[in-house]
């Protein structure tokens, strides 16, 4: 998480900043009362990883709804990576890793632990078919 708190969005790499993008896409979304996996196909399918969207909405709805806090993203347009998106993308690249059992341990802090095993096989599929989309899931650098 420390990797990327506080950094500039411009020292992810692109695969790193096209998640980021799709976190905050898929808050704001839900936030208007829209459904983030409508709002976000057309961008998925224009990355070619449409197969993506389902788990990634997935991933994102079981942390939004049973987080024991707000999760919390920046606006579109935000320069920085918050606290929140940090530990999201601290998160997905564990996923990338196969750091199963820091994934777990990690999502324990952030939802029940009845919800636990059901988000990191959505992060760890929707990781996957990043993977054959052409996203280097496995490779989100933190910034310099």
């Amino acid at each position: 998480m420390y990797d990327f708190l506080d950094r500039p969005v411009t020292e992810l790499d692109n695969d790193g900043r096209f998640l980021l993008w799709a976190m905050r896409g898929w808050a704001h979304s839900a936030s208007k009362g829209n459904c983030p996996a409508q709002s976000l196909a057309r961008a998925f399918a224009g990355y070619n990883a449409a197969a993506v969207l389902p788990d990634f909405h997935m991933a994102m709805a079981l942390v939004s709804r049973r987080a024991s806090e707000r999760i919390m993203v920046a606006p579109m347009g935000c320069h920085r990576i918050c606290e929140h998106e940090a530990l999201l993308l601290a998160l997905w690249r564990d996923v990338g890793i196969g750091r199963r059992e820091n994934v777990r341990a990690t999502l324990a802090h952030v939802v029940p632990c009845d919800t636990v095993a059901a988000v990191a096989q959505a992060m760890s599929r929707a990781s996957a078919a990043m993977t054959i989309a052409g996203f280097g899931i496995a490779l989100i650098n933190p910034p310099a």
